[in-house]
């Protein structure tokens, strides 16, 4: 695709992966008018069947990449597949000419997000991270919010599953490479990040080994504490698998010298809902409470409640994202900050699993603020 036609012609591109992600962006391409779906690259055969009958369509299918790649010769890939793939995939269509959206976390270490990133200055080819939150009118309302309460803030967040059957042996395939902390924390402490625009300075972690289902070394519980160079501070809790409680699995909330904010997702916090995803990113309702006392030395100001209309669902946050990573390459969107917040949070993510093996604080003065 040439400069010249890049903004009319369908950005012809390649899905590889077929999970969770992989099928609601591919249900995304197929209904934005922007996009083109020239083949679907699966582990299996028959995962690449029934995306196919799901979508109603009969495109190419394939179980290699570097097939794939060759023969639909795409303009973009779209790559969901487990972390540990990613930095191969997304350099490999880079120096196709591709443009990459690739599923968070960018990579399974720092350096090969870095390596990534390079890749992506070096071709002058756009890589959009899937950062889900990043699209959610109600988590932005979230973020804006805290931007009133003053500093330092307090973030507490957690997201825990009690998984079993197919979604325990997801989890265990993707433990086989990356912590729970690490692939679903970037998410989090990107939120912080906005919510702070301040540099994370220095990350603590702890981990617990709950089964013995894992390749050794692997942990399915953490817990990180993030400090930043204004004061603020922040944890984020992940565990996943059978013995993972139903209570308490769903905390978001800020707090400052004004007051707190805090999403109430009633039906998302409900039992039996934390491997739903759905559930992961509802919000529902914010409730924003106020420091403020009277000259009584009561609360002067009640409790007030932001209901949020716009409450798109798994699927349309993804078609938001797709959006977005149209957007970039139609219009030629800079993306230099977006990948640097990429790195930037997992940066921290990697820094609380080194600290959890090694019961050391580590201190990150190289890391930059976020940028919004």
């Amino acid at each position: 695709m040439t400069a010249n036609d890049q903004s009319s012609a369908p950005v012809r591109i390649l899905c590889v992966g077929a999970g969770n992600m992989g099928r609601s962006h591919a249900l995304a391409y197929q209904a934005l008018e922007g996009f083109e779906i020239v083949g679907i690259c699966t582990r299996s055969k028959e995962s690449g069947e029934k995306l196919n009958e799901e979508l109603g369509q009969s495109y190419p299918t394939f179980q290699d990449f570097d097939t794939a790649l060759q023969e639909t010769h795409p303009d973009a890939v779209c790559v969901s597949t487990w972390p540990d793939t990613h930095a191969r995939f997304v350099t490999t269509a880079l120096d196709a000419g591709c443009h990459v959206f690739v599923e968070k976390p960018l990579a399974d270490s720092v350096e090969a997000a870095e390596e990534i990133v390079a890749k992506a200055m070096q071709t002058n080819r756009k890589v959009v991270v899937g950062y889900i939150l990043r699209h959610h009118p109600s988590w932005n309302r979230f973020i804006e919010l805290a931007h009133t309460l003053g500093k330092p803030l307090v973030m507490r967040m957690n997201l825990n599953q009690s998984s079993s059957g197919a979604a325990w042996e997801t989890h265990k395939r993707l433990m086989s490479t990356v912590s729970p902390i690490v692939d679903c924390g970037v998410h989090y402490v990107d939120v912080m990040c906005q919510m702070t625009k301040s540099r994370p300075i220095r990350v603590s972690g702890i981990g617990a080994r709950l089964t013995d289902e894992l390749p050794a070394g692997m942990v399915n519980y953490g817990q990180l504490q993030v400090t930043f160079e204004d004061g603020s501070v922040g944890w984020y809790e992940a565990g996943w698998g059978p013995m993972m409680s139903e209570t308490a699995f769903f905390v978001k909330d800020v707090v400052g010298p004004k007051g707190s904010a805090s999403i109430v997702a009633e039906n998302a916090s409900s039992t039996g809902q934390s491997d739903n995803v759905d559930a992961h990113t509802k919000t529902e309702s914010i409730r924003v409470h106020h420091s403020t006392l009277n000259a009584e030395g009561k609360f002067a100001r009640a409790d007030e409640w932001v209901h949020l209309e716009d409450e798109p669902d798994h699927d349309g946050l993804c078609l938001r994202e797709q959006q977005f990573f149209l957007d970039a390459i139609q219009q030629n969107n800079d993306l230099t900050d977006h990948l640097q917040d990429a790195v930037n949070s997992m940066k921290i993510v990697a820094a609380a699993d080194e600290s959890f093996r090694t019961g050391k604080t580590v201190e990150l003065q190289t890391t930059e603020p976020v940028n919004t």
